[in-house]
């Protein structure tokens, strides 16, 4: 029942952040491997991004990958706050106090989202992939031309077997546990906090909006760099042997970002993570209370 709450809260929330999404990708690959000012600037800006896309590829483009989008976040988000519960439910990560130790959850945070980032790494792939497919005059990044979600995956199947589809999903490793630990630490730490002090009212909306929007801006910060690669190594062309035509792994794809780059390569579209990781943090963190606590309402009435 964990794994089921935890997915229906994701995709959720996956429709309502998927947009964002779409320009979070885009915005990462754009001027890859050029140094600033030596590359055409198609999106200035999440705005100017969004009303670029909704012109060349219509309303519906900002919802491209959407369906790769909500099965990735069934597999990986039905296990990570699913195991998640279980491990909180538990109290192995709890003091005497009640409260949540915070190394438990740094701990408990990065290896179930890890383990969920792993299963869901071939769903993340079609995701990349055709979130970054667009109309020739604001297309970025290395175009697959799949025709949607069944043809992305046999597409890939074919040419690189069963181990194609997991392709890139080393990058997933650092890219979700960071994720995932400062989500879900900033989140339980906020929360505790609030409770604390009864600022809002204990598993209030007010008080899952605080935690979540704050856990949004940490998630942000921490994972931007290794989202960017994660795109990069996901989004690239292979040859015939499956091998990147751009990058070889993490390491080679860190150095060249920051040879070419700079710094500021490994924070492109960081407005359209925190507007994305946002509120979908809230939305996510937010149905997972209320799924929780209705099934457990239901429960009780039950008995």
């Amino acid at each position: 029942m964990e794994f089921i709450l935890g997915a229906a809260a994701a995709c959720s929330a996956g429709v309502l952040s998927n947009p964002m999404d779409v320009l979070k990708t885009r915005m990462q690959l754009q001027g890859e491997l050029r140094a600033q000012g030596r590359y055409t600037v198609v999106y200035k800006n999440i705005v100017h991004a969004a009303i670029a896309v909704a012109k060349a590829d219509g309303v519906l483009g900002l919802q491209k990958g959407l369906v790769a989008a909500l099965w990735y976040q069934i597999v990986m988000n039905g296990i990570r706050f699913g195991l998640y519960r279980k491990v909180l439910d538990s109290g192995l990560i709890s003091r005497k106090d009640g409260r949540v130790s915070t190394l438990g959850c740094v701990a408990a945070g990065a290896g179930v989202g890890i383990l969920g980032g792993f299963v869901g790494s071939p769903l993340y792939l079609v995701k990349i992939h055709l979130q970054s497919q667009a109309a020739e005059s604001i297309a970025v990044g290395h175009q697959h031309k799949h025709q949607g979600f069944v043809s992305a995956i046999v597409n890939i199947a074919r040419k690189g077997g069963i181990r194609g589809l997991w392709r890139g999903s080393s990058s997933s490793i650092p890219r979700v546990g960071i994720g995932s630990a400062s989500q879900l630490v900033a989140y339980s730490k906020s929360k505790d906090w609030l409770d604390q002090y009864g600022l809002y009212p204990h598993d209030s909306w007010q008080s899952t909006l605080c935690g979540a929007m704050s856990s949004g801006l940490i998630v942000s910060t921490c994972m931007s760099p290794f989202d960017v690669v994660a795109t990069r190594l996901y989004n690239q062309g292979v040859n015939s042997q499956g091998q990147g035509l751009l990058y070889t792994g993490i390491k080679d794809c860190i150095i060249k970002v920051a040879k070419t780059e700079g710094l500021k390569g490994f924070y492109k579209g960081w407005s359209a993570i925190y507007f994305r990781i946002g509120p979908h943090s809230f939305f996510n963190l937010l149905f997972w209370d209320y799924y929780t606590n209705l099934y457990k309402n239901y429960s009780k009435q039950k008995i």
